[in-house]
């Protein structure tokens, strides 16, 4: 007896329609949660800006001591909230705050409560109305002042004209500008170039045209760090499973080597000024008494690549380092298909002896590429083993 068997999706009839539809309808929702996530994130940081900057004109006058409300808040919100309120990201949502003061955000609303008022009367009575209604309006309502992601107007907080600020804002509203896109246009200062053009229709419509690379992802936008900091949720995913394999046999055979080294963390993020990366895998050397930092690259080695660890190693040096340490070494592993690489980043080592000593006691470097070659094979080889599998 024949066994009855499920019909082929090309037999259904429409079936590319209805998956289509599908896949459009929940990549929508998936870009419709993250921007509601985002508006009331963006509205949550401009209160908290709104604050610290009114308790610092209620304080004292002496110097530092913004800086100092900001460290104790900082520590404070991080205990209690964990990431996302380091001194960097308090002092952008002060910025933020200042940037649209609460007289250009309720203006409008207050405005309409001012008719039939003299203007001199009106700007006492708005003044005086200022902290009151900022006080009454919720989330929502702030939200819906700011359009934009939080993303955007971290980029929008360092372009120092007013009207460069407001021109991109506008313009990004208008064109819908991924933060890709607006982070092309600024650092090729489109406003500037536009405001000297003497045809401004054409730099606009011109400059509204996307770039294949500017496209986001519903994936990227949920994952965006900002978010997932936002909602206290952990960042811990790779670009791939071969990677993310990858990474979890190097931590092992690294551990295997001996006790001199000491797993801290995998996937560790950093923010250096407006930018987000991550450290693959970061260890702590006992007898070197330093910080290990392991930058994996499934291309070939580059200069950049070279440059990106320098990147970490001197922010790891400022920030992550005890003082009775030494500098922390970074070690760069390209995992090619034909050519596998380990390089040690030792250059800036305070002085010779000290890079000698670091190249006797961490691997060697044909060790390490033994080990990259074999393991990429291994976990090749089972990837390829399940494919088969589910054919």
């Amino acid at each position: 007896m024949l066994k009855k068997t499920e019909p082929h999706t090309k037999d259904i009839k429409g079936y590319n329609t209805i998956l289509s539809d599908v896949a459009g309808l929940l990549e929508s929702a998936r870009r419709v949660s993250a921007r509601a996530t985002n508006a009331i994130m963006t509205a949550t940081y401009w209160e908290i800006g709104r604050r610290i900057v009114e308790f610092e004109q209620r304080g004292t006058k002496r110097a530092g001591y913004g800086e100092e409300l900001i460290a104790r808040l900082s520590a404070d919100l991080t205990k209690r909230f964990g990431r996302g309120f380091g001194r960097v990201n308090l002092s952008q949502m002060r910025k933020f705050c200042q940037c649209w003061p609460p007289a250009q955000i309720f203006q409008t609303s207050s405005e309409k409560c001012l008719a039939g008022q003299d203007s001199s009367a009106k700007v006492q009575t708005l003044t005086e109305n200022l902290q009151i209604v900022s006080t009454e309006f919720s989330l929502r309502d702030i939200a819906n002042r700011f359009p934009l992601p939080w993303s955007h107007y971290v980029l929008l907080l360092p372009v120092k004209n007013p009207e460069g600020r407001a021109f991109y804002e506008k313009e990004t509203l208008r064109g819908g500008w991924s933060v890709r896109q607006l982070d092309r246009q600024i650092n090729t200062q489109f406003y500037e170039r536009t405001a000297l053009s003497r045809d401004k229709a054409a730099m606009l419509k011109k400059g509204a045209k996307p770039l294949p690379e500017d496209a986001v992802t519903p994936e990227e936008e949920i994952k965006d760090p900002f978010v997932l900091e936002f909602l206290g949720l952990k960042d811990e995913y790779s670009e791939n499973d071969l990677e993310e394999a990858l990474i979890h046999q190097l931590e092992n055979f690294l551990l295997e080597l001996g006790g001199d080294f000491t797993f801290i963390g995998r996937q560790r993020r950093l923010r250096i000024g407006d930018e987000w990366y991550r450290v693959d895998l970061l260890f702590y050397h006992r007898s070197l008494r330093c910080l290990v930092i392991i930058d994996l690259k499934l291309g070939k080695f580059t200069h950049a690549d070279a440059g990106q660890m320098h990147l970490y190693l001197n922010y790891a040096r400022e920030h992550w380092t005890h003082s009775d340490e030494n500098p922390p070494v970074g070690l760069i592993l390209c995992a090619q298909k034909d050519h596998a690489v380990a390089k040690y980043a030792l250059e800036g080592l305070p002085n010779k002896v000290l890079a000698a000593e670091y190249k006797t006691a961490l691997p060697d470097e044909k060790t390490l590429v033994a080990e990259l070659e074999r393991t990429r094979r291994m976990l090749e080889g089972r990837m390829t083993g399940k494919r088969e599998k589910r054919k």
